[in-house]
């Protein structure tokens, strides 16, 4: 079910976006091969045989307003240069210049090396060895199409990139706690464990045997969570519901105890601030411990009591694994 779920919210997606761009295509938003007429000054004189003249841009807001149609006005004037080249003379906006929409869009398209928005001038008149105050000229910017349809490709070839990192980075820690989790359960600290969490662990897992390993697990896998060890609850996680799938007689059905689990792993009740926002925020997450502790806390409780009405359902009785098997 969860994939169809995906499927179609990643199609809705694509078609939001093309949707999106074939109407910005057909109204002409960023106006492709036109110029936006701007005035060019050199603060620093007019050089012609420099590659690079520092100039100051200035473009008029109501000129602005009707030309892209936009709400946003730009600012009074913006630094940058006029660069010669073998194409012709191009202006290019100073790096990190605040451009109003839809230019700011514009200058994820028409970009230099050096992330300048550049533009081809046009109706350009060099004002020779003596300036004056401001020239006027015209930019046509590299065409821009299908704006949002790119950043959700963008986004999607980013997110893939992070998840491939994040899971090679697993591989160290869940080899490191499982390699210790079969050590402490030939030991027999596993089950020494399981004694002692069996009073407060047993009313919400009633499925599970008195004895059984997945009791242990599960409290590895709290204790980890409670003390912001998130990369070292994850194999406690993964070896639990590998225990509790040992009591489940369906291969493609959770159990009441595994959907238990689910939820109280999810609350992840915390009595210590994660390790990332101690390394983020240093000693300035002492602010934080009583909110991380009482918004944990109550969403235990939601979880655990939302789990236990839910599994009340009829429909939910009658699909659960257990019960068919005892039929």
């Amino acid at each position: 079910m969860l994939n169809y779920i995906w499927a179609g919210l990643i199609v809705s997606s694509l078609l939001f976006a093309v949707g999106n761009d074939v109407r910005d295509l057909r109204n002409d938003r960023y106006r492709n091969d036109q110029a936006l007429p701007v005035e060019v000054s050199f603060p620093q004189g007019y050089d012609d045989t420099a590659r690079r003249v520092p100039v100051r841009i200035r473009i008029d807001p109501a000129q602005y307003a009707r030309f892209y149609g936009a709400d946003e006005a730009p600012q009074e004037s913006y630094s940058g240069a006029l660069i010669t080249t073998e194409e012709g003379a191009q202006l290019r906006f100073d790096a990190g210049a605040s451009l109003p929409e839809p230019l700011a869009t514009i200058a994820t398209v028409s970009r230099s090396n050096d992330d300048e928005l550049q533009g081809a001038l046009v109706a350009f008149a060099p004002p020779g060895p003596n300036p004056v105050l401001a020239v006027p000229a015209s930019l046509r910017f590299e065409p821009v199409r299908f704006v949002k349809l790119n950043a959700i490709s963008g986004a999607a070839l980013d997110f893939a990139q992070t998840a491939a990192e994040i899971a090679i980075s697993l591989i160290g820690v869940l080899s490191l706690f499982l390699g210790m989790l079969k050590i402490a359960e030939a030991s027999g600290v596993i089950y020494s464990l399981v004694k002692l969490v069996r009073p407060v662990l047993r009313p919400l897992f009633p499925e599970v045997p008195p004895d059984h390993p997945a009791f242990g697990m599960i409290a590895l896998n709290i204790t980890a969570n409670m003390f912001g060890l998130g990369n070292a609850a994850t194999p406690f996680g993964i070896k639990a519901m590998q225990e509790l799938q040992k009591l489940n007689p369906s291969d493609d059905t959770a159990t009441n105890p595994m959907v238990m689990f689910l939820a109280i792993n999810t609350a992840s009740v915390q009595l210590v601030p994660p390790v990332l926002l101690l390394a983020l925020m240093g000693l300035q997450v002492n602010q934080l411990i009583f909110p991380i502790i009482l918004t944990t806390f109550l969403g235990l409780l939601v979880a655990i009591v939302a789990t236990k009405l839910y599994g009340r359902l009829p429909s939910v009785r009658a699909s659960d694994p257990e019960r068919g098997a005892a039929s």
